[in-house]
């Protein structure tokens, strides 16, 4: 029986929210080991001016403890 955590982390991109995603993802598993999954919380874009300028993104990164 394996045991798991749910932490919420946000990013951001210029690109698009799936750039912001996958920068968490990158980012988490710098510190963290077995991520299984990322739920797409909350996506918000940033307007500058009558255009998108950046994308924000919740998660919640759920890894299993070892």
């Amino acid at each position: 029986m394996s045991v798991a955590k749910v932490i919420e982390l946000s990013g951001t991109s210029k690109k698009s929210s799936d750039d912001a995603v996958r920068r968490i993802v990158k980012r988490a598993n710098k510190t963290i080991n077995n991520v299984q999954g990322v739920w797409v919380k909350d996506v918000q874009a940033v307007v500058t001016n009558g255009k998108v300028t950046s994308w924000r993104v919740n998660c919640k990164v759920t890894f299993v403890l070892g």
